[in-house]
């Protein structure tokens, strides 16, 4: 059950459509049910404004099925599941009316929200960087975010970044997501007056030590206002760049 729900009811309550033995009753669920291999966190989207999402890496198609359908079944009107094979996929979409988007590696209960707001723009330095930005897009958009999508736009040909400066400095908050040196973090924080989250990739060859020392420059930044999540970590960046842009909201 989310926040808006809990807000409703109470609603119902003060209005004196809902007696307090009726909405009792509908706030009974459990903070979290015991499952035997997971404890479903029913209460996040009430301490977070966000429900959880279902980290596919590692879990069984069984265990991601029973999982979906106990978030389901709490209420949970969307459900996000990263990091999910196509193999997995398919298992899963036996049992669950589910989507998956392949570049991302996201499934998704429940579509896309119609109503986002803001924007956030996720750029990446190369073609090669697209799938975790995606999975950042993605993420975004389930959330409730407009996010535009600006690829291939790396260091090594700066007037294509600087070909799009209007779009990025319209938006609330900038992804930038790169392998190899990472410049692109340091290059779009000198461009706007928004965050930036920095997403170091693992794409490069054999210096950039599995994405290290794109990590690194991000970390070392000297433009003000750029954060940088964990290598690879499109999901972390979605998330987060979602919770700024909706402030306020």
């Amino acid at each position: 059950m989310d926040r808006d729900s809990i807000l409703e009811i109470l609603r119902g309550v003060e209005a004196g459509n809902v007696t307090a033995e009726e909405a009792a009753l509908l706030l009974r669920a459990q903070p979290y049910h015991d499952l035997g291999y997971a404890k479903p966190d029913h209460h996040r989207a009430l301490r977070q404004g966000i429900p959880e999402v279902i980290y596919g890496a590692g879990k069984t198609p069984k265990q991601i099925i029973g999982i979906s359908r106990d978030m389901l079944e709490a209420g949970q009107k969307r459900v996000l599941i990263t990091r999910l094979t196509r193999d997995a996929y398919e298992e899963v979409a036996a049992e669950l009316d589910i989507e998956y988007f392949d570049y991302a590696r996201i499934a998704l209960i429940g579509g896309l929200p119609e109503q986002r707001v803001g924007k956030i723009a996720v750029i990446t330095g190369g073609t090669s960087d697209i799938p975790v930005a995606e999975e950042s897009a993605i993420t975004a958009e389930a959330l409730g975010n407009n996010v535009q999508r600006i690829y291939d736009v790396g260091v090594a040909g700066l007037h294509r970044l600087l070909g799009s400066l209007e779009e990025l400095q319209s938006a609330r908050v900038v992804v930038a997501i790169a392998g190899m040196e990472g410049a692109l973090a340091s290059v779009a924080g000198g461009l706007v007056d928004c965050p930036v989250i920095g997403v170091p990739t693992s794409v490069g060859y054999g210096a950039s030590f599995g994405g290290i020392s794109a990590l690194l420059s991000m970390l070392n930044s000297c433009a003000s206002g750029v954060s940088v999540v964990n290598i690879d970590n499109g999901f972390g960046a979605g998330y987060l760049a979602g919770m700024i842009n909706q402030i306020g909201e």
